[in-house]
């Protein structure tokens, strides 16, 4: 073993976790390599070309990255349990008439989960990935920082894991910017992986179309759904709808109702298969209620002031309090108004860089 000690690293195949690996290689670390094949895309039934972390030409560059440092690779099949914990609740919560974030559970139950197990068989002190995010400690607590990019930060999918995961857990690019590391990358001899294109799409729906997904996924989805009312706040039909599951918060586009000025999805009712219309003013809120809440840098609030809250990825965040409600769940008050909130999405809590916690919200 090195002097500093074994790492296990998550492995992509893309340029961020290729330079994380290469980075910490050079500081001396032994470095592991390991790529988490957690979807099948052949099961998906899509008509994208295979694409992004859990591919064949994925799974190879890491391959051919951890040869190139001459260290262990392995590959993690978390397929069954990757249906089971985030493919099923990302279907429920559509049928729900919820607006699921895949990625925030996926890092919780799967991703650190399986990642510290696998270190732990391989005597791995630390793991670490290619997200731009930073650790720090304070008073006891194990908490994330934003990454130094604020471009690339993406401590809002992180929210969900708890203090010994973040304990165990290196960022070796939270202090570094995108375009250094694509540099690092094309100095190190890593053209090809320098210049991949980053997806943002869900792993999974490799064709961006959670629509088409749902169709596949859920027999006879649409016959259940489809001819629903589209209404207004107050109950007027003004049109007939696809399925509640194919619209999103604050949608504005493809609602085909003719009101005489715009209307926005505002909410909808799985219970009465109704998509409800609105002016945009009427999608703003001062307030909102989070559920499932994970804290990082305190133990426990009461009251906290001054803080950013963002509700949904790249939100710049709103100034907002937080009180804890009896019932397990804390309430947002906003320090303005804010717009399109959608029920599903996580709730994300900062003061300055340093994240709070996050929870999703109801």
């Amino acid at each position: 073993m090195s002097r500093k000690g074994r790492v296990l690293v998550a492995m992509s195949g893309g340029v961020d976790s290729s330079v994380a690996a290469l980075l910490l290689h050079e500081e001396g670390w032994e470095v592991i390599g390991i790529t988490m094949k957690t979807w099948d895309y052949a099961a998906s039934g899509g008509s994208a070309h295979e694409t992004g972390c859990c591919s064949i030409d994925s799974i190879n560059d890491a391959r051919a990255m951890a040869v190139k440092l001459g260290m262990p690779h392995y590959v993690l099949d978390l397929r069954d349990v990757f249906e089971k914990k985030i493919i099923s609740n990302f279907i429920d919560e559509y049928l729900a008439g919820r607006t699921p974030n895949p990625c925030v559970l996926c890092n919780r139950l799967v991703k650190w989960g399986d990642m510290l197990e696998k270190a732990n068989q391989l005597d791995c002190e630390f793991i670490a990935t290619g997200h731009y995010a930073r650790v720090a400690h304070e008073n006891n607590r194990w908490f994330l920082k934003k990454g130094l990019d604020s471009h690339k930060d993406q401590t809002y999918v992180l929210w969900g894991l708890d203090q010994e995961q973040i304990s165990r857990t290196m960022f070796p690019l939270g202090e570094r910017n995108k375009n250094d590391i694509r540099e690092i990358a094309k100095s190190a001899g890593l053209a090809r992986i320098a210049t991949k294109s980053e997806s943002y799409e869900i792993c999974f729906v490799p064709d961006d179309d959670y629509r088409g997904f749902l169709r596949r996924r859920v027999e006879g989805l649409e016959q259940k759904v489809d001819g629903g009312n589209i209404t207004d706040t107050e109950g007027k039909i003004l049109g007939k709808h696809h399925g509640y599951p194919f619209y999103t918060i604050g949608q504005r586009k493809g609602l085909d109702v003719a009101a005489g000025h715009p209307l926005y999805v505002k909410k909808l009712d799985p219970l009465t298969n109704t998509v409800i219309l609105a002016k945009k003013d009427e999608l703003l809120s001062d307030e909102m209620i989070v559920r499932d809440y994970n804290l990082m840098k305190y133990a426990k609030i009461e009251v906290l002031n001054n803080i950013s809250t963002a509700i949904r990825y790249n939100d710049k965040g709103t100034g907002s309090r937080l009180i804890k409600n009896d019932e397990g769940t804390i309430k947002v008050m906003f320090d303005h108004a804010v717009s399109a909130i959608t029920p599903g999405q996580s709730a994300v809590f900062y003061e300055g860089d340093d994240l709070v916690g996050g929870g999703i919200i109801m």
